[in-house]
C-alpha cells in the first residue's frame, strides 16, 4: 500500500514518518528530493541560478537556501517560478521511488512524505492519505521557535501553504501532534493495525 503523508510547515511530519519508519514502512521523503535537486551540477539548481541570479548560492557553490527563501517566502510569483523549476524533476523523482518500493516489497507500506501535497495536486497519486495535525497557534508558536523567526515571518510561511484545517478535513486518516511524543505514537500504533500491516 502507497499512502501519503503530510500536515503544515512545524506540524511534526517528519517525527510521525519516522515512527511509521521503526514500525516496518518504507519511507519516500519529498523534502530529501528536493534537497538533491538543488545540489551543484544538477539542472534544477542551474536552472534556479539563471531564474534568480549567483546571490542564491554560497561562494563554495551550493544553494544558499535562507536566501532563496527570504526571496519566494514573500513573494507569490517568485515562488510560482521556483515551483516551474523544481516541482516536475520532484515529482519524477517520488513516482520512480514509490514504484521502485513497490516493486521491491508489495505488501509492505510505503509512505510518501510530502509537505505540498494537495497544493502540488498531488492527491491522486495516493491510496490514501494521513495529515500530521496541530492546531494553527501552536503551528505558529512551533514554527517561531524551531526556526527563529518573527510572528510576521511565521504568518507568511504559514500563509504560502493550505491551511492544516482545510488540509485535516481532506485526510483519510489523522494523527494529532498537539501533545507528547507518546499520544502520537498510540495513534501511529492504531493506524497500523487498522491498516491491517504488519
Amino acid at each position: 500500500m502507497i499512502m501519503g503523508l503530510t500536515g503544515g510547515i512545524a506540524s511534526g511530519k517528519s517525527t510521525v514518518s519516522a515512527m511509521f519508519v521503526d514500525k516496518g514502512a518504507r519511507l519516500v521523503d519529498a523534502d530529501v528530493i528536493a534537497r538533491e535537486v538543488m545540489l551543484p551540477g544538477h539542472p534544477v539548481l542551474a536552472a534556479a541560478v539563471q531564474q534568480f541570479g549567483e546571490g542564491i548560492l554560497q561562494p563554495d557553490g551550493t544553494l544558499n537556501r535562507a536566501r532563496l527563501g527570504e526571496i519566494v517566502f514573500n513573494d507569490s510569483e517568485a515562488r510560482q517560478k521556483l515551483n516551474a523549476l523544481t516541482h516536475p524533476a520532484i515529482r519524477r523523482e517520488i513516482k520512480n521511488r514509490m514504484h521502485a518500493l513497490e516493486q521491491e516489497d508489495p505488501q509492505r507500506l510505503i509512505l510518501v512524505d510530502i509537505p505540498l501535497l494537495y497544493e502540488s495536486e498531488l492527491d491522486n497519486l495516493f491510496q490514501k492519505i494521513t495529515v500530521v495535525y496541530v492546531p494553527r497557534e501552536l503551528q505558529l508558536a512551533r514554527l517561531m521557535e524551531r526556526n527563529h523567526l518573527t510572528p510576521e515571518q511565521a504568518e507568511g510561511r504559514l500563509q504560502a501553504q493550505m491551511d492544516i484545517e482545510q488540509k485535516r478535513s481532506r485526510a483519510n486518516y489523522v494523527i494529532d501532534n498537539s501533545r507528547d511524543l507518546a499520544h502520537a505514537k498510540q495513534q501511529v500504533d492504531v493506524l497500523w493495525d487498522r491498516l491491517g500491516l504488519l
